[in-house]
């Protein structure tokens, strides 16, 4: 066995072994970029829409009230609600909707999967996008198994 493929194996319909060859840190790392730069550019045009919005029909008292007089702090506050909530919606809902693919996994030809071989549950994916938001969690990809796939018992494999 190469030292790229999984020791994964999973039955098919013909009672053959299939086996995964791991993504290189190349592929993921193009999976993380592409991403999250797709993140950025939908979150950053729906956060400043939605804080605009939020900014001009809130009262002044109110921001006075709950945010000690700063409206850039209620800004920076729902900005980061806002993120995390996309940030997990986003991979949660790909991983699991699309068998483990998102735009970046898609367009470098990877996939996530289960360690056993399997296709990720909306656990799984819950609990990879929960894993990513640890600091220095992103670090982790320079060894051989990022913590997000070390906790959750999963991996991303070429699809092509």
């Amino acid at each position: 066995m190469e030292d790229n493929q999984l020791p994964v194996q999973q039955e098919n319909l013909f009672n053959d072994e299939v086996m995964y060859t791991a993504a290189s840190q190349g592929q993921r790392f193009i999976n993380w970029l592409i991403d999250n730069i797709l993140l950025r550019i939908v979150v950053a045009k729906l956060t400043v829409k939605i804080l605009i919005n939020f900014l001009l029909s809130v009262e002044p008292e109110f921001t006075y009230r709950n945010f000690g007089g700063d409206p850039t702090f209620a800004a920076y506050l729902l900005s980061f609600v806002f993120v995390t909530f996309h940030y997990l919606f986003y991979y949660t809902i790909c991983e699991k909707a699309f068998k483990g693919y998102t735009l970046g996994k898609l367009l470098s030809g990877t996939r996530a999967i289960r360690a056993d071989g399997g296709e990720l549950t909306v656990k799984d994916a819950l609990l990879r996008s929960l894993s990513r938001m640890v600091p220095l969690e992103a670090f982790s990809g320079f060894s051989n198994q990022p913590w997000h796939d070390k906790w959750t018992k999963t991996t991303v494999v070429k699809a092509r």
